[in-house]
């Protein structure tokens, strides 16, 4: 009994892999990359890059809103940090635009340093590869939400599956046989597997949990009465809107009001809103972040104290606590958080994304496992059948090529010109245009020499990245504006730590010679028909 279900679950996990594995390895990749989306963003955005916060910028952003929108309903400044160097500039017109829907607000860039504003060049930036990971590109967001959501599903299933199969899991863990074929790619499986297994379940089970008014809305229709937006305005409610008429006024000086809250809790001043500017009603609220904690994240917000905009006059002070929300809402957030790192400080930061090189590299090995397999079981003179040749292209596309096209954006964003029209949208292009061609290249070349080529051209690509950054813009290796700023700098070495993986890969391809197939099965000599041969003479019958 326990083999015959061991068997099943064999069965199901390699079905439940394979049939959507393709996708599941660019949600993973490009997942994985979201992690640092904010530091993708700044490396290809490099007008921003000299742009340091000054104790005068708070002023100058001030001044800046003032010029632009003084008869606004609100200002809302991010000053930079760590993820960011450029002040964020956000206003609320005075008249909405006709035709309702989000009020988004206008915003601009401006040089922390300087005052100016910034106009860097237009990009998705790290965002294009966040929101692909979960709503794909191109066709309706509701299905590619339902497809990622049934992938994630098909994950999970791979997932405890797997476990249930190989009973020696974590003996196998620590067997790694190089060179073995299809040994080697299954103990690379299992190391994978078992390294981060706990991250894997994590990530799956959080990701379709992000979804659960998607994939599980009953309770909410049931609820609200079929009125999904009465359940989101409620649960995700800003609160009233604050802005309304007042008397013109001057408002207080911001740097004692902002001296006023570090000093309360200890930490930098992130973040300033101001609503009803420049009249006497007019409020100014001050938050800092949070310590970076798993539970720490909840609808409370940040840290915020609250001052009267005409006399400095404090309000209000906002500490958020566990208590404010409901069990399932800390649950919620518990989930989402460690999904999307929101706690982490960037050695977590860092874990997560190594983690998430180990889950795409479990995805991609179970791929090349399938193959290998039913390559090893063709006889010599036999050649692969037109379903195996398309799983190989496909699995070029969806590892080698996926990687080519992400190298490929980071190159249109150094080489297309700045002023291009819809230049963002030519940067996906690019993209998608370099995927293709390794499909096409996967499906038109040989196993062993498509592979070689592909990764070759993956390394030079990678390679390629920090090269042409040298001699298009001043924030490279060898300046010192990059190493003021770890975030550059440590991009263009990711760059080149990919190069050498894939060229090491290249040397291992061409070094290590073409597998030999089995021959065919002889047959045996008693089933041949043999002929009597007359004996030597003088020999005895």
């Amino acid at each position: 009994m326990n083999k015959s279900f061991r068997q099943s679950m064999a069965w199901l996990h390699t079905w439940a892999g394979l049939l959507l594995g393709w996708l599941l390895v660019a949600i993973f990749i490009t997942g994985t990359s979201a992690y640092f989306r904010e530091e993708i963003t700044l490396w290809m955005q490099p007008e921003l890059h000299d742009s340091t916060l000054q104790p005068a910028t708070v002023e100058l952003a001030m001044a800046a809103l003032n010029a632009k929108a003084s008869d606004a309903k609100s200002w809302d400044i991010s000053l930079p940090g760590a993820r960011q160097t450029a002040a964020e500039l956000r206003w609320q017109p005075a008249k909405q635009p006709e035709g309702g829907g989000r009020r988004r607000g206008e915003q601009m860039l401006m040089d922390a340093d300087s005052g100016n504003i910034v106009e860097p060049r237009a990009t998705r930036g790290g965002n294009f590869l966040y929101r692909f990971h979960f709503e794909l590109y191109g066709i309706d967001r509701l299905w590619a939400r339902l497809l990622v959501c049934v992938a994630t599903m098909f994950m999970l299933i791979a997932i405890i599956s797997g476990v249930i199969t190989h009973k020696k899991i974590f003996k196998d863990f620590f067997t790694f046989r190089p060179g073995k074929g299809q040994r080697s790619w299954l103990d690379a499986h299992n190391a994978t597997a078992v390294l981060a297994l706990p991250y894997h379940f994590m990530i799956t089970y959080s990701g379709l949990l992000l979804f659960m008014t998607l994939i599980m809305p009953w309770g909410i229709d049931a609820a609200y009465e079929n009125d999904r937006r009465a359940f989101f305005s409620e649960a995700f409610s800003r609160g009233e809107d604050a802005a309304r008429p007042g008397a013109p006024a001057e408002m207080v000086a911001i740097g004692p009001l902002i001296e006023q809250t570090e000093a309360r809790f200890g930490k930098p001043v992130e973040r300033i809103q101001i609503t009803n500017p420049n009249r006497d009603n007019a409020q100014i609220t001050l938050r800092v972040n949070r310590d970076p904690a798993v539970t720490d994240r909840q609808r409370g917000g940040d840290p915020t104290q609250v001052f009267q905009g005409s006399n400095g006059e404090l309000i209000e002070t906002r500490i958020p606590a566990n208590d404010e929300v409901s069990p399932g809402w800390r649950i919620y957030n518990f989930f989402s958080s460690v999904h999307m790192a929101r706690f982490a400080d960037p050695i977590t930061r860092w874990l997560f994304f190594l983690f998430g090189l180990a889950g795409s590299a479990m995805t991609a090995t179970g791929m090349l496992l399938w193959v290998s397999k039913r390559t090893q079981k063709l006889r010599r003179d036999q050649q692969p059948d037109r379903a195996l040749k398309m799983v190989n292209g496909l699995n070029m596309a969806s590892i080698t090529g996926l990687m080519q096209a992400i190298a490929a954006y980071f190159l249109a964003n150094r080489l297309l010109p700045v002023a291009v029209e819809a230049r963002e949208d030519r940067e996906i292009q690019v993209f998608f245009l370099v995927w293709l061609a390794s499909l096409v290249h996967g499906l038109l070349r040989p196993h062993r020499q498509g592979w070689s080529e592909q990764v070759a051209a993956t390394s030079l690509l990678w390679l390629a990245v920090p090269i042409v950054n040298i001699f298009t813009t001043n924030s490279h290796l060898f300046s010192a504006l990059a190493w003021q700023h770890p975030a550059i700098a440590s991009f263009d070495l990711v760059c080149l730590i990919l190069a050498a993986l894939g060229g090491y890969t290249l040397w291992r391809l061409q070094r290590k010679p073409e597998p030999a197939k089995p021959r065919r099965a002889r047959t045996p000599r008693s089933a041949t028909v043999s002929t009597p041969q007359s004996k030597p003479a003088g020999e005895s019958p």
